[in-house]
């Protein structure tokens, strides 16, 4: 017996209700409860106890191997499993779910500064890593969200997280909070208006895929998208994304010694530092203690300024995610604009100091 239908508008609806709830219970059980007890004793005690997910393959400046790589990858995995499976499903969801004039209409503002403050707050109630979100991106890219608003939530998520920014409040001094706020804040509205400016005339507003309507009658019908789009994130995306950080973790040992960066003083030694942290992945606050152990260390407010930034806010996993539906132009100069936030950051980090 076929499965009864019902208007197209309900369905919609009902997949809107679908969507919201699968994110919403998704982020309850993998950001918001963890994140709440994280804050409650980091309260009690403003000391960061994990220690940074790069010190898993060795010390700062160990060179690659294979022990290394794999430890990475275990430790990076373990604390972001979770966010990643709502990301998926959600990404998912979104693609065959949402109708696409409803999506639109939701972002379409009529300034790119309006889609990036939109999405900017949009982005702040899911808290994810940058890889974590490159899934979701790509859902409501392919939806058809204009592209600046799809910039902006894929940066506002790691740059404006606000579990991220009580981390910062309560582990480090009040400096960092404000210049991450005041610099994250600039890159989301930036990349949205950048973005737009560089979208070509001739580049479809979303790409087309099997979900690219909900214009059939049976739930049955959309029920079948949902589980081929779903099976299409989990065979492609999820493998790549896996193999992107296990390569990112066997040069991370190297890569992390910004100690040894910084003792090449000057503007190039901080542009090296901001290639580097935007193309290392972490997982959710993960810039936290490799910036207190910075610290420690005596690093200059140079490094650790422009870390405050690009650690977070891209990964070379991240990027090589999104960059398929955001094209490879508009990837390379938001990754560019985000290194130049990270050095607008020591100015401001130094001048408050």
């Amino acid at each position: 017996m076929s499965t009864p239908a019902i208007s197209v508008r309900r369905i919609g609806i009902i997949g809107v209700a679908v969507t919201i709830a699968l994110f919403g219970v998704g982020l309850l059980w993998a950001k918001w409860m963890p994140y709440t007890d994280k804050i409650a004793t980091l309260t009690d005690t403003h000391h960061w106890s994990g220690k940074s997910v790069f010190l898993a393959s060795g010390q700062p400046g160990a060179a690659p191997t294979t022990h290394g790589a794999w430890a990475f990858w275990e430790a990076y995995f373990q604390s972001v499993w979770k966010a990643i499976v709502v990301a998926v499903v959600v990404a998912a969801a979104i693609e065959v779910f949402v109708p696409r004039r409803w999506l639109v209409g939701l972002f379409a503002r009529r300034t790119a500064f309006g889609q990036g403050a939109l999405a900017g707050l949009a982005a702040t109630p899911s808290m994810m890593c940058t890889c974590c979100t490159a899934p979701v991106a790509i859902g409501l890219r392919r939806r058809g969200a204009p592209l600046g608003a799809t910039v902006a939530y894929w940066l506002a998520n790691p740059l404006l997280n606000p579990a991220v920014l009580a981390f910062i409040a309560l582990t480090l001094p009040w400096q960092f909070i404000a210049t991450r706020l005041v610099v994250g804040v600039l890159v989301v509205l930036g990349a949205a208006m950048l973005a737009n400016k560089l979208m070509t005339r001739g580049q479809p507003t979303a790409f087309a895929t099997d979900s690219d309507e909900i214009d059939t009658p049976r739930i049955g019908n959309v029920l079948g998208r949902f589980g081929l789009t779903l099976a299409k994130y989990l065979a492609i995306l999820v493998p790549e994304y896996a193999v992107l950080v296990l390569l990112t973790g066997w040069f991370s040992g190297w890569l992390s010694n910004f100690a040894g960066l910084d003792r090449a003083a000057g503007p190039i030694a901080l542009l090296a530092i901001g290639l580097v942290g935007a193309a290392l992945v972490i997982p959710t606050g993960g810039e936290i203690p490799v910036i207190i152990g910075l610290l420690t260390a005596g690093a200059s407010l140079g490094v650790v300024g422009t870390l405050l930034i690009t650690l977070p806010a891209l990964s070379l996993p991240s990027m090589v995610m999104v960059a398929r539906t955001m094209t490879w132009q508009v990837t390379a100069a938001i990754a560019t604009l985000v290194i130049a936030g990270g050095l607008l950051a020591v100015g401001v980090l130094t001048a408050i100091a």
